[in-house]
C-alpha cells in the first residue's frame, strides 16, 4: 500500500478498530482516520450490561489506553456522519463538517429492530446496542415499578439480568411457544426458559406485543399484549433482534439490500469502498451453514482482520469464517454451539441429548446418517473450541466423540465432571460399549496440555 493514501473508517466497534490496528501493523505510513459519534474511544460492547449492574465502570471496558491511538498514529474523529457523497468522495457530518477519503471502510454496526408497533417511539422504549442506549436506560429506569422486555433473544436475557440485579420486576414477552425456539431445539429451549423463570422473571411464552401505551406526556405507561392484557410499566426493552445500521446510506450510489452488499473480499459496488461487520450482507453466504448476514462479535473481528490483510498485501484473499460457533450466557448458564444445529431435523440425521437432573447442564450432539458429527449445543459445561472445530471438520464418528469427550471439557478446577454419565446414557441409548479414553489422548491430538 502506498503510504500517501488516506483511509477513513466509519465505526469504531470491533470490526473497524480491528481493521485499523491490523493495517497499522503492516503499513506504518498510511493515514488512518477512525470515525465515531457513539464514543470517542473503542469499548467492549458486550460489557454494557456489566456497567449497568455495577460490576464495571465505562473506563474498565476500554481495551486500550486513551493514548494508544495517538501512539499508533490512528486519528480519532468524533462525530455522526449524516451522509456520504461517493462521487465527490467525502463524508458530511451532522455539524456540517466534511471529511475527504481515498479509501472508505464502512463499519456502521447494527440497530435494534422495530416492527411498527404503535408507541414504539415513546420515551422509555428502546433497545440495548449503543452506549447511548445504556445512558438512556440508566436515566429511564430509576425507581420504576416494572419493565417489559419484547423478544426472546440473547440481548433480551441480558436486559432481564440487568433489571434483576436492581430488583426491578420484569415481564418478558416471547412470541414463540418456547424460549428462542427459532434457534434452539425444544429440550434446550425449555431448559433456558425454566432457568429464566427461576430468576423470578415473569416469562410470557406465546405472547406478542400489540401496542405500547402513551402516558399522555410522550412516555410509556403500559403495554397491551396479544392476549388482551394491559401490563403497566415505565420501560419497554425492544430486543427482537438487530438489523444493519445503514439508513443514511440508502438512496446513494452504494448498493444496499438488508445490509451493504459486498463480495467475499468486502468490496462494495464502488471502487475503494469496503464494508465490514454487522452492517454487511454478502452476495453469497461465505461458507457452508453460514448466513449472508452474521452479526456476531468474533465474525466482526475476522472481517476486520481479513480486509486489513487485503489492503496491505498484493494478493487479496476471500473471507473464510470456517465452522460456525457462538457463545453466550443465560443468567448463570453458559452456552456454546459449534456447527449448525437446527431446531429440528429429518431422518437423514440423528441426535444424542443428555441433561443432568438439575436441568442446568446439557449437551446435544447432532450426527448424519453415517454417524459423523455435524454440530453440538452445550449448556453449563465449558468446552474447548479446538476440540469441536477439529471433530466437525474431520467428521469424527459418534463413538469417537463420546470416547474423547473428557478431552473436550474446559471446566475450571473443582467443577463436577459429567463424562461418565454421558457415556453411560449414550451406551444405553445406542446399545454400545464405549469407554472414555485416558487424558493423554488430548495431548496426542492437539499437542498441548489441558
Amino acid at each position: 500500500m502506498n503510504g500517501s493514501h488516506q483511509i477513513v473508517i466509519v465505526g469504531n466497534g470491533i470490526s473497524g478498530v480491528t481493521c485499523a490496528r491490523h493495517i497499522r501493523k503492516v503499513d506504518s505510513q498510511v493515514k488512518i482516520i477512525l470515525v465515531s459519534g457513539e464514543t470517542e474511544h473503542f469499548f467492549s460492547r458486550t460489557a454494557l450490561m456489566y456497567i449497568y449492574m455495577g460490576h464495571m465502570k465505562y473506563e474498565h471496558t476500554k481495551p486500550y489506553a486513551d493514548d494508544f491511538w495517538s501512539k499508533n498514529r490512528i486519528d480519532l474523529k468524533f462525530g455522526w456522519v449524516k451522509n456520504v457523497d461517493f462521487s465527490q468522495r467525502f463524508l458530511l457530518f451532522e455539524n456540517g463538517e466534511k471529511l475527504s477519503f481515498e479509501k472508505l471502510i464502512l463499519a456502521t454496526g447494527s440497530k435494534p429492530n422495530k416492527f411498527g408497533w404503535p408507541g414504539q417511539d415513546l420515551l422509555g422504549v428502546q433497545g440495548l446496542y449503543s452506549f447511548q442506549d445504556l445512558e438512556s436506560m440508566e436515566q429511564r429506569t430509576n425507581e420504576i415499578s416494572r419493565a417489559v422486555i419484547v423478544g426472546g433473544g440473547l440481548i433480551g436475557v441480558e436486559m432481564a439480568e440487568m433489571f434483576a440485579s436492581r430488583k426491578i420486576p420484569v415481564t418478558f414477552l416471547v412470541r414463540g411457544k418456547s424460549f428462542w425456539d427459532n434457534v434452539l431445539p425444544t429440550d434446550e429451549a425449555e431448559l433456558v426458559a425454566n432457568h429464566i423463570m427461576e430468576h423470578h422473571i415473569d416469562l410470557r411464552l406465546d405472547t406478542e406485543l400489540l401496542e405500547i401505551i402513551d402516558d399522555g406526556n410522550g412516555a410509556v405507561k403500559a403495554v397491551k399484549t396479544s392476549t388482551g392484557e394491559i401490563i403497566p410499566c415505565e420501560f419497554v426493552g425492544l430486543t427482537a433482534g438487530v438489523s444493519p445500521n445503514i439508513d443514511f446510506l440508502k438512496n446513494t450510489d452504494l448498493k444496499t439490500n438488508r445490509g451493504i452488499v459486498v463480495n467475499k473480499k468486502f468490496q462494495t459496488n464502488i471502487p475503494e469502498v469496503y464494508a465490514i461487520g454487522d452492517c454487511v450482507e454478502f452476495m453469497e453466504a461465505p461458507g457452508p451453514d453460514r448466513k449472508n448476514i452474521e452479526q456476531v462479535w468474533y465474525t466482526g473481528r475476522m472481517h476486520g482482520e481479513t480486509l486489513a490483510f487485503n489492503l496491505t498485501h498484493e494478493s487479496p484473499v476471500e473471507y473464510k469464517p470456517g465452522i460456525w460457533f457462538n457463545s453466550a450466557k443465560f443468567f448463570d448458564i453458559e452456552y456454546q454451539t459449534y456447527g449448525f444445529l437446527p431446531t429440528s431435523w429429518g431422518k437423514d440425521k440423528w441426535s444424542f441429548y443428555w441433561e443432568d437432573e438439575t436441568r442446568k447442564i446439557a449437551i446435544r450432539l447432532l450426527f448424519d446418517a453415517q454417524d459423523l458429527l455435524l454440530a453440538t449445543n452445550v449448556f453449563g459445561w465449558r468446552m474447548r473450541h479446538a476440540f469441536f472445530d477439529k471433530a466437525i471438520k474431520e467428521g469424527w464418528d459418534s463413538d469417537k466423540v463420546i470416547k474423547l469427550l473428557a478431552e473436550a471439557s474446559f471446566n475450571p478446577e473443582f467443577f463436577t465432571n459429567h463424562h461418565m454419565e454421558v457415556v453411560h446414557k449414550y451406551n444405553q441409548d445406542k446399545g454400545r460399549n464405549v469407554q472414555l479414553s485416558k487424558k493423554s489422548m488430548f495431548q496426542k491430538i492437539f499437542g498441548f496440555n489441558s
